[in-house]
């Protein structure tokens, strides 16, 4: 009875906890609510200033930066840096450094900070109105916002605000200390260059956006420049190519990254008058160096791969001659092989190109894609574009590591016999008997039937048709051919040559030589050299049969038809 009471009571704990606990839990959840703000208490705030005129707005971070712009632009420096938090400094220092520290922080905050104003709280505890409830600080306070990250050479530096008490005193935002004492850092390398201290007053004002009058003259005029540098960059490559000969390795090395060499040009003057010359302000630089640090990216990457495809293409022509034998059939592995792996050098490049403007120019927040990537809606896009693009690399890969077609194969392909001289990302480049090119496209040449005549051996037997009257004696014929195999030295197995009637019509019968070649390119001469044998041997066999009725052995029908048109126009 004991064991029985005791069971009923654990059961009935385990239920009731069960019970209670969501309860509980969501108890603990819930914001306390209390009359202490969330802040970050300090002793004392900037007792070595003693700013004049009204105090500024500092009860909520829109009113922090609207105030301290305000006080900025009408040159009220000591009264602008009481919106600083200058905690790390002595009062004495405070004083001192008061109105270059507020100086520098306008500068930073005006030319490299894009402030989405619309985004900033106007609210003492910072709560974010607009989140969504999956965000986990919505409803939240908050007493730390960073208003953007600021790269330097080795790291990325916060720029940011703090919400602050004094013992007694009202809460305030303030520029938190830390990005006060990293300002002069900051200011060295975002801050206006000597040589635009050196402009007047009248170019350094505020044209229109964010713009100053020296940016709207500096921006076109250092375009300008860059397509000029670009244009005597091209021009020089140009000379460069004249002088050399074409099929020799500098000649296609200069001819292959003449462009890319010209594009790193125009982004890479561009780039040392902007970072030597030019500081531009928050939102240009936001964009400006996204689109010169792709820019370059670009070039460096198609430098690398065009000197790559020009290196491979140059060993693959020299040695086509030599490829396209028999014997080679290592080379052929070979050359298709590194084609390959320059495929995979150029997907690598680019994956490697696409990370470095990523992670270095933080393009999904500066130019609004966090959204978008957020949402999936990017990537969707990015799939669909690429889906082609990644089936043609994948069909091209196959190709060339299962070897279906080699470079220097011989491949028989939509009635055209052709040679294999390029496999590329997107199509193949094939060589006809006659020298002509064409283009197969991968996905096309991967999903359609071809024949591949170098793929085991290069001998092939080469089937010659020939058609002969229905009276024609096929054993002499075979005889001929016969005594004319034993003779040919471009003819292999020739106990295995043979000539059969393979069909017959009303107009003649069908006779095939069925003869063997060591490869296609020897295999085609020895075709039409043994057609013109059989054709000038029936010929001269028809001939000398005399009148009819006797063994004839080319067809009549033309020639009866001539004879009847003859007699008609007699009649």
């Amino acid at each position: 009875m004991e064991r029985i009471f005791c069971t009923l009571a654990g059961l009935f704990a385990l239920v009731f906890t069960a019970i209670a606990a969501p309860a509980v839990a969501q108890e603990d959840r819930q914001v306390p609510s209390g009359s202490e703000p969330y802040v970050y208490e300090v002793d004392q705030l900037n007792p070595g200033l003693a700013a004049p005129g009204e105090p500024l707005e500092l009860d909520t971070p829109q009113a922090l930066l609207e105030s301290f712009f305000a006080a900025a632009e009408a040159g009220e420096w000591e009264r602008a840096a009481t919106a600083l938090d200058m905690t790390n400094l002595s009062p004495r220092q405070q004083g001192m450094q008061a109105e270059n520290l507020a100086a520098m922080m306008y500068e930073i905050a005006n030319r490299s900070i894009a402030i989405t104003w619309a985004d900033l709280p106007d609210r003492p505890d910072a709560v974010d109105t607009a989140a969504s409830n999956k965000n986990p600080m919505a409803g939240a306070e908050r007493r730390h916002i960073t208003l953007a990250y600021l790269k330097l050479d080795r790291r990325s530096v916060p720029v940011s605000i703090a919400r602050l008490q004094e013992p007694g005193g009202e809460p305030v935002w303030m520029f938190s200390r830390q990005s006060v004492g990293n300002l002069p850092e900051l200011y060295e390398r975002f801050g206006p260059t000597d040589f635009e201290l050196s402009l007047p007053n009248t170019l350094r004002q505020q044209a229109f956006w964010t713009l100053a009058w020296w940016e709207v003259i500096a921006i076109p005029l250092v375009l300008l420049l860059a397509f000029l540098a670009a244009i005597l960059t091209y021009k020089a490559i140009g000379a460069g190519k004249k002088r050399c000969d074409e099929d020799s390795m500098g000649g296609r090395i200069l001819r292959a990254v003449q462009m890319p060499v010209t594009l790193l040009a125009l982004a890479g003057s561009f780039a040392i008058m902007r970072n030597v010359l030019f500081t531009f302000s928050g939102p240009v630089e936001d964009l400006l160096g996204p689109l010169q640090l792709t820019l370059i990216v670009i070039a460096i990457g198609a430098i690398i791969v065009t000197v790559v495809e020009a290196m491979l293409d140059l060993a693959t022509d020299r040695n086509a001659s030599k490829i396209e034998k028999p014997e080679n059939e290592q080379s052929r592995d070979f050359y298709t092989q590194a084609s390959a792996i320059r495929r995979l050098i150029i997907v690598l490049v680019m994956v490697a190109g696409i990370g470095i403007v990523l992670v270095q120019s933080n393009i999904t927040q500066t130019l609004g894609f966090s959204l978008l990537a957020g949402a999936g809606v990017l990537g969707l896009v990015l799939a669909f574009a690429a889906r082609k693009v990644l089936g043609d690399i994948m069909a091209s890969m196959q190709i060339a590591f299962a070897k279906t077609a080699r470079i220097g194969d011989a491949v028989y392909y939509e009635d055209q016999w052709c040679y294999v001289e390029k496999i590329g990302f997107t199509h193949l480049r094939l060589r006809t008997w006659d020298d002509r090119r064409v283009m197969a496209p991968v996905a096309e040449f991967v999903g359609s039937s071809f024949e591949n005549w170098t793929k085991q051996e290069p001998a092939l037997i080469m089937r010659i048709p020939v058609y002969l009257d229905h009276r024609a004696d096929v054993e002499a014929l075979r005889k001929k051919l016969m005594s004319f195999v034993e003779d040919a030295d471009d003819i292999i197995k020739k106990e295995e040559a043979k000539l059969e009637v393979i069909d017959h019509t009303p107009q003649a019968m069908v006779a095939r030589a069925c003869l063997w070649a060591k490869d296609p390119k020897v295999g085609w001469t020895m075709h039409c050299r043994v057609r013109e044998f059989l054709l000038k041997t029936a010929t001269q066999m028809d001939a000398a049969a005399g009148n009819e009725p006797a063994p004839a052995f080319m067809p009549r029908e033309r020639e009866v038809r001539i004879d009847e048109a003859m007699g008609r126009q007699q009649d």
